[in-house]
């Protein structure tokens, strides 16, 4: 189970979680598109800072999303860092978080690092969108990276 982080900081999410593979596998599963897809949600990603594309997710009425993520690659250290920049497609104004993946090596696998921050505390939707987005970082979609892992 994924290591809880500063959860009394209500502007971010931090997950830490050790994976059993290699930081250049990781790697893969973070940056290629196909993979991205079936382990978070399916886009047309290419690893370029400043790229802009769009990622297909369910609607979640209670949290005013309307299930386009808008996205941008910010930064990324090969086999180290990525740093991507997500907004409601709909709404651009509404949210503006940054996710930011680290990879460390660790024995034969690789320490895996989540930073989602950007949540308005003051704002009841972001906090309703922190908490769903924070359950769902730390079961579904780690579980579902760790599948994609174990397959490659």
């Amino acid at each position: 189970m994924p290591a809880y982080e500063d959860d009394d900081d209500l502007t971010t999410i931090r997950v830490a979680q050790f994976l059993p593979h290699p930081p250049a596998k990781v790697w893969r599963a973070l940056t290629e598109p196909e993979l991205i897809g079936q382990w978070m949600m399916p886009g047309d990603f290419r690893l370029e800072v400043g790229h802009r594309y769009t990622m297909a997710a369910l609607p979640r009425p209670n949290t005013e999303f309307s299930g386009t993520v808008a996205a941008e690659v910010l930064a990324y250290e090969t086999e180290r860092m990525l740093a991507v920049r997500w907004q409601d497609a709909d709404r651009p104004d509404a949210v503006d978080w940054t996710i930011t993946w680290t990879l460390e090596p660790e024995g034969r696998g690789t320490r895996l690092f989540l930073v989602h921050e950007g949540f308005d505390p003051d704002d009841p939707t972001q906090l309703m969108a922190r908490k769903i987005m924070g359950g769902g970082w730390r079961s579904s979609v780690i579980t579902a990276l760790e599948a994609v892992l174990d397959a490659l």
